[in-house]
């Protein structure tokens, strides 16, 4: 939509993610990014923190299902979306407003982690492989990282998937298929 403030922010998250469902029934996460910025004092030869930014954020239906299962409290991330105000009155009667932050897009921050993206399989069908979002989870320990969705994450990637083992021949993604890609470079 043509006129919306877009804005990406680098923080930790203060909470786990937490998930609701409307009153259709369909799923939305909330979860708080602090981002706060460090300037480096010449005079001091430190880094000094400054004043913290706290943003309210919310992502809705698949996305939301893969941020609640893929992240947690402290974890780095990044965020990419739509600045929104929403104005509502309280149970005493008073009106207020809120600025958050309409999530698009949400990542791990991989400078001081790692992270291993496991692919949904597609609930849209049809073609080579539909639209996907990938998982992750990036433990606090730095030790080896799994994640996905579906019975048996963490001991097969591949668990929950229908595809047999390699994806189908369509697939670019695939391992092992083959592609329609050239194998050399045009340069």
């Amino acid at each position: 939509m043509a006129g919306e403030t877009i804005v990406t922010i680098v923080g930790n998250l203060t909470a786990d993610p937490e998930m609701r469902y409307t009153a259709s029934g369909v799923p939305v996460a909330n979860f708080r990014v602090a981002s706060t910025p460090r300037t480096f004092d010449r005079n001091s030869g430190q880094w000094k923190d400054g004043e913290p930014l706290f943003m309210n954020c919310s992502v809705w239906r698949d996305h939301a299902e893969n941020v609640t299962d893929s992240l947690t409290k402290g974890m780095r991330v990044i965020v990419q979306g739509r600045m929104v105000q929403r104005r509502y009155q309280t149970q005493d009667g008073q009106d207020r407003t809120v600025v958050e932050l309409q999530v698009d897009e949400v990542g791990p921050a991989l400078r001081y982690a790692r992270a291993q993206v496991t692919r949904n399989p597609s609930n849209y069908g049809g073609g080579s492989g539909g639209y996907n979002q990938g998982g992750f989870n990036a433990p606090a320990s730095g030790g080896p990282v799994q994640g996905g969705q579906g019975s048996g994450a963490g001991q097969n990637p591949n668990a929950g998937f229908n595809a047999a083992q390699g994806g189908s021949a369509d697939d670019p993604w695939a391992t092992g298929g083959t592609s329609s890609f050239n194998e050399e470079p045009p340069f």
